[in-house]
């Protein structure tokens, strides 16, 4: 089951970083016992089956999404809201979860949407750095050069592993139209991973830029959806 491929592929993530500065944020490992039971449910809820998927990717795992759930935008409120699954005492709120599950309503709710897409990150491990107030805060690979180049092997690695989870699909959609598409435009013109990339702008930026037009943003985002979506399903 596709389920049990998804779990044990993040199980057994894992990076070293040579770096004073930056830490990563592992969101599936020494989770508490309630974080990890509501990843499972998740999972097996939406993907215990065999069909392709289509694949999305976002940055790398945020501490307030991802970063805490292990599931990409998705926090505790999306996913007790609109997934039915609560984790314990976890309370997080990630405005880019906001604007994904409002696309996701549209797409016709969670059981259609993760019966068609499958959603992981060009990193799927995630970092973070201290401020000069002393607090973590999120960090993009992609916003120091040298560590960018230092985490590429691990990147193409993992880029390669999602794709086989959804069964190689020859499209991926991918979220973040500026350094993240620079990025990725790079790896794919080196490795030949995939024969289309669909950007989307951010959900981030349009939370935080481009609210008063989300209706606008969540109908470019149904098209690339549709565009993307496997055309066909195996057998479960």
């Amino acid at each position: 089951m596709l389920s049990e491929e998804i779990l044990s592929y993040y199980k057994n993530l894992s990076l070293s970083i040579n770096s004073s500065t930056l830490s990563v944020l592992n969101p599936y490992h020494d989770q508490p016992i309630d974080v990890e039971n509501a990843l499972v449910e998740f999972y097996h809820k939406y993907y215990s089956d065999t069909k392709e998927r289509g694949l999305i990717l976002g940055i790398n795992p945020g501490r307030k999404g991802a970063g805490a759930t292990g599931i990409p935008f998705t926090d505790s409120k999306r996913l007790e809201e609109y997934c039915k699954i609560k984790i314990g005492e976890l309370h997080t709120h990630e405005p880019s979860s906001v604007f994904v599950y409002k696309v996701i309503e549209e797409y016709g709710g969670p059981e259609k949407f993760y019966s068609d897409f499958f959603i992981g990150s060009v990193s799927p491990l995630g970092f973070v750095q201290k401020n000069d107030l002393g607090h973590w805060v999120n960090f993009n690979f992609y916003d120091r050069a040298s560590f960018e180049k230092e985490i590429t092997p691990f990147i193409q690695e993992n880029l390669k592993k999602q794709k086989e989870l959804c069964q190689n699909p020859k499209k991926v959609i991918l979220l973040g139209s500026g350094k993240n598409l620079k990025s990725l435009q790079r790896l794919n013109d080196q490795n030949q991973l995939f024969e289309e990339i669909i950007p989307l702008e951010h959900p981030r930026y349009i939370m935080q830029y481009k609210a008063k037009s989300m209706g606008l943003f969540i109908d470019k985002y149904l098209l690339a959806l549709e565009k993307a979506k496997p055309n066909s399903h195996s057998k479960l």
